[in-house]
């Protein structure tokens, strides 16, 4: 057995290893094997460097079914001046939208008198199109309805854009798009990298279930229950967000983010093969974003 460590060889056994080759074996063995998904495109970053840690098509547009209300989140937290504990009253025609699309509901009711951080809830939570619908109305701008919402549309794209995406574009509120909603799996993160900095945003999609008290038409209460779609919060240690989505186009999505030990990994999926393994594929890039 002979061994030089000035030079650059080592002789071991008959075979001559270069220091090189030691150090890529050694690396080797420490990196963690990138993980195999169902989704057909998935991103993962570091949220406090903005690094990538995994691509997987990442930059290929889909559409992005309600993971689309992020952006719609954003932008209402975004307006100046913004009171959350203004009240918006329901109108029918929210309702309306939700039977005529079969869409997902906060169930809320024709009359009541919301706050808009409780209908930041009813759309995070059960991911209400419903209350997607009145924070457009509510944020837009113009003297009729649909104008209101184009406008809040119209903030959306501009959002986007002034964050520098080129592959997102948004034709609706709440995800129910006409051919023209997309994003990636790289953009919707940075959409929710962005959106988590508002402490009002993060408390909201890290609520695993909540109560809230809303008035109704009489001037009396009722309590509205909400419980989170996303099934990561108290089954995978230190989530801490972000939103689901689904639909014929657009599959199983999932915008999601954790934090262990100081280090906070955000990433998406999109057009998983069905809730489970979307759940399953984030916990997955989840797993491989720590050990990066």
């Amino acid at each position: 057995m002979k061994t030089r460590i000035a030079g650059v060889a080592v002789l071991v056994a008959g075979s001559v290893i270069t220091s090189g080759a030691l150090a890529t074996t050694a690396l080797a063995a420490t990196a963690p094997a990138k993980p195999s998904v169902a989704a057909v495109g998935g991103y993962v970053m570091n949220n406090g460097t903005g690094s990538s840690l995994y691509t997987k098509a990442a930059d290929t547009r889909r559409s992005t079914g309600s993971t689309t209300k992020i952006m719609t989140a954003k932008v209402v937290l975004a307006q100046k001046n913004l009171n959350l504990d203004s009240k918006v009253t329901i109108q029918k025609a929210y309702s309306d939208y939700i039977v005529k699309n079969t869409a997902s509901s906060a169930r809320l009711i024709v009359g009541d008198k919301v706050t808009v951080r409780q209908l930041l809830y009813g759309l995070m939570l059960p991911s209400g199109c419903d209350a997607a619908y009145a924070l457009a109305d509510k944020f837009g701008s113009g003297s009729t309805r649909s104008a209101r919402v184009k406008s809040f549309i119209g903030k959306m794209n501009k959002s986007a854009t002034d964050m520098g995406l080129k592959n997102t574009h948004f034709d609706s509120f709440d995800g129910i798009g006409k051919g023209a909603n997309y994003s990636t799996p790289r953009d919707l993160t940075k959409i929710a990298s962005s959106a988590m900095k508002s402490s009002t945003f993060r408390s909201v999609v890290k609520t695993k279930s909540t109560k809230q008290k809303v008035t109704t038409k009489s001037g009396g209460y009722r309590n509205m229950s909400w419980s989170n779609t996303n099934s990561l919060l108290g089954t995978y240690s230190g989530t801490i967000g972000v939103k689901t989505g689904s639909g014929p186009e657009a599959g199983y999505c999932l915008v999601f983010a954790a934090t262990r030990s100081g280090k906070t990994v955000i990433g998406t999926v999109l057009k998983s093969s069905s809730v489970s393994a979307r759940t399953s594929d984030a916990k997955k890039l989840m797993d491989y974003g720590f050990k990066k």
